[in-house]
């Protein structure tokens, strides 16, 4: 972990703006493509750079701006790494975003977002907070193996029942997922029911696969040696170096995944979902046009 004193954090539209407090990941997730080449790392993944003047640059950012938008913290970086748990960078962040009455959307792996779940109430009850919970494999111990140093996926159901009971609208994303690996309907199945119990509103999936990228993949077939003996093989014969690797279940699976969407009013289309997460409850947007007026 190391400290750099950021120019700016935030960037985006007036719906929707996002922040990266951190760079880089302590989570281990073997299909990660943050590790990739074309993000110019000039340091080890793991070796976390801090952007420890994050609170203060969101502070005055959000002073100057009159229109109120949603926040969002994750894309890029886990919000909720090992080293939040000392730092609370990402909780002094949403509680500015709670004092200047803008929302809150956090994408995360990890249930440190409870420690947080009083603040994101009372964000929600002002204006809009979301959680994002990645959930690629229903099954413990493969989810040890593909994302080993982050709460199993049954956890982060719990976490997002927890937000449910608040009614803090909860999203997920369910990718990747892996050719030969995790690709098949008892996974799919198990997660979307999870998905329907505790309320979901929306679930991003692009396609039933995953993508890799110079210096991503690399990583990802060290992974495959050491757990799925011979599997890197089967990528390299199949798929070459292409960027994308469409799952040989994807038709299949992709029908599973609409139809049971469908079925129980879940949103399944990536841009309806965004658009969702980034809509304003209609009072804030009143004040912030009469506030321009």
């Amino acid at each position: 972990m190391h400290f750099v004193k950021a120019k700016g954090i935030i960037s985006g539209n007036n719906k929707f703006q996002g922040m990266n407090i951190y760079r880089g990941c302590s989570h281990g997730c073997i299909y990660c493509d943050s590790r990739s080449k074309c993000y110019q790392f000039t340091h080890a993944f793991e070796d976390i750079e801090v952007k420890e003047n994050a609170p203060e640059l969101l502070e005055r950012a959000l002073k100057s701006k009159r229109q109120k938008c949603m926040i969002g913290t994750g894309a890029m970086s886990d919000p909720y790494m090992h080293c939040e748990e000392k730092l609370e960078l990402t909780r002094r962040c949403l509680e500015i975003i709670n004092r200047y009455e803008f929302g809150a959307s956090v994408l995360t792996k990890s249930d440190r977002v409870l420690r947080d779940i009083d603040l994101l109430d009372e964000i929600n009850q002002k204006t809009k907070a979301v959680v994002q919970m990645t959930l690629t494999t229903y099954d413990d111990k493969l989810c040890s193996i593909l994302e080993p140093n982050v709460c199993n996926t049954k956890r982060r159901i719990d976490v997002l029942e927890e937000m449910q009971k608040r009614g803090i609208p909860t999203y997920v994303w369910m990718t990747p997922i892996l050719p030969y690996i995790n690709d098949n309907e008892e996974n799919i199945q198990s997660i979307l029911e999870e998905c329907v119990r505790v309320g979901v509103k929306g679930i991003i999936c692009y396609d039933m696969g995953l993508t890799l990228r110079e210096g991503d993949r690399e990583y990802y077939y060290q992974a495959l040696d050491k757990h799925f003996p011979g599997m890197k093989e089967r990528y390299i014969k199949n798929y070459g170096n292409a960027y994308q690797l469409p799952s040989p279940n994807r038709d299949k699976l992709m029908n599973l995944f609409k139809v049971y969407c469908k079925d129980h009013n879940i949103i399944s289309d990536p841009n309806k979902c965004f658009y969702s997460i980034a809509d304003m409850p209609e009072k804030n947007v009143q004040l912030s046009l009469f506030d321009e007026i």
